[in-house]
């Protein structure tokens, strides 16, 4: 008996380890169906970002699939900024550590929108790309003025 009760937290865990594998699988598996639908998506355990076009739409992962989805134009962006423990970072610089994010102002400045990451290096290469994009899209919106 006392072999039995020694077992015991040895299957609680398994059993939890097996249960917790599974969740984390339908989330992955939700997350390709969506992200079917994009030019360019991430997926962690904080947020999904999905782009098409100049549209970039996040939210929440989930086993059914992304809640609290946002979408927002790039068009509306003024600035990206790399964001490490809550303070803005300096991508060139390299990327610190902590906790990562990627924070849009908005032209109107009335709002910002921070999408969180769980790499740094991952933020740090989406800042890189979407920078870029942005500075496309407004090199054209200036031609066309």
């Amino acid at each position: 008996m006392e072999r039995g009760l020694l077992w015991l937290p040895l299957l609680v865990l398994f059993i939890w380890l097996a249960w917790s594998g599974w969740n984390e699988y339908q989330k992955v598996e939700a997350y390709r169906v969506w992200a079917e639908h994009f030019d360019r998506a991430k997926y962690d355990i904080y947020a999904v970002l999905g782009q098409k076009g100049d549209h970039l739409t996040w939210g929440k992962p989930t086993r059914k699939g992304p809640i609290s989805l946002s979408t927002f134009s790039l068009n509306d962006i003024q600035t990206i900024q790399l964001i490490a423990d809550g303070q803005a970072s300096d991508p060139k610089t390299g990327p610190g550590k902590g906790r990562a994010a990627l924070r849009f102002i908005s032209k109107t400045q009335a709002e910002s929108i921070t999408v969180p990451f769980t790499e740094m290096s991952l933020a740090a290469k989406w800042e890189q790309y979407l920078q870029q994009e942005l500075q496309r899209l407004q090199a054209d919106v200036s031609e066309e003025i």
